[in-house]
């Protein structure tokens, strides 16, 4: 990867994708470069990043041969988007914003995709989220959305390097609520429904961590309101999302606004 120094100040990404553990390193490398590989159909359009948290995501397709028309990254935390906007904001036809204002009509059926990237298993109002999204994609958009898998055998191998790298005081792993050992067996053999009451903290922002998150009830909620085309797994495609850490969805509109979520 070229370097950059205005990437390289990222919080996030100092963390992941220039870790200084070159596994760690290559498995984000490999989702972001997943979603690049997705993204280049953008070609000359109009994308938003819904939760862009340090910007890397859109910097990286700004420079891309899919460079969009126009990137805009939307940020709930404030510090994240002063920051975005101090390092990335200066860069051609790359903008950020506050997540609040996208709720204005301008931004309804502004953007001809919207990549929305590990992001979704840490949202407790999941529905409102989704439905948001819907608003602001064109009628002929796509909805990119990567989350993690956290089920099956991959969830015992991120919980095996999510303790090392506790250990050696890599990335935010030392964070991540523990397992009860009682909760491994409905994790392992997680089905489509939610298997655990999934721990909510904060009080003024809202949210999950990791733990107990399932993508395959996800894709089933996201299903409601998008059609859902594609699933893409990472870093190894073609091991399959049920033995990926990392799992795309590409999907298009299929729902009218009006419909309330089940």
């Amino acid at each position: 990867m070229r370097p950059d120094p205005a990437l390289r100040e990222g919080h996030y990404a100092a963390k992941q994708i220039f870790c200084k553990d070159r596994l760690i390193a290559w498995s984000h490398r490999r989702r972001f470069g997943t979603g690049l590989a997705l993204a280049q159909q953008f070609h000359g359009r109009r994308v938003l990043d819904y939760g862009c948290g340090d910007g890397t995501f859109l910097a990286m397709l700004s420079t891309s041969p899919g460079r969009p028309a126009e990137a805009v990254g939307a940020e709930l935390d404030d510090h994240q988007l002063v920051d975005c906007q101090a390092r990335l904001g200066g860069r051609s036809g790359l903008s950020f914003v506050s997540i609040d204002s996208l709720d204005a009509p301008a931004h309804h059926e502004r953007y001809d995709a919207v990549v929305c990237m590990e992001v979704l298993e840490h949202v407790v109002e999941l529905d409102l989220v989704i439905d948001r999204l819907w608003r602001l994609l064109a009628t002929d958009g796509t909805l990119l959305v990567s989350v993690p898998v956290e089920t099956g055998l991959p969830l015992l191998v991120k919980q095996a390097a999510r303790r090392i790298a506790g250990w050696r005081g890599l990335g935010d792993y030392p964070g991540t609520t523990p397992y009860e050992w009682r909760e491994y067996p409905a994790s392992l053999f997680a089905g489509s429904r939610p298997h655990l009451t999934r721990p909510i903290y904060g009080e003024r922002m809202r949210f999950h961590d990791h733990k107990g998150f399932n993508w395959m009830a996800l894709r089933d909620r996201l299903a409601r309101r998008f059609a859902i085309g594609r699933v893409v797994a990472s870093p190894i495609s073609w091991l399959g999302p049920h033995l990926a850490t990392q799992v795309w969805f590409v999907a298009r509109k299929s729902q009218p606004a009006s419909v309330s979520p089940l």
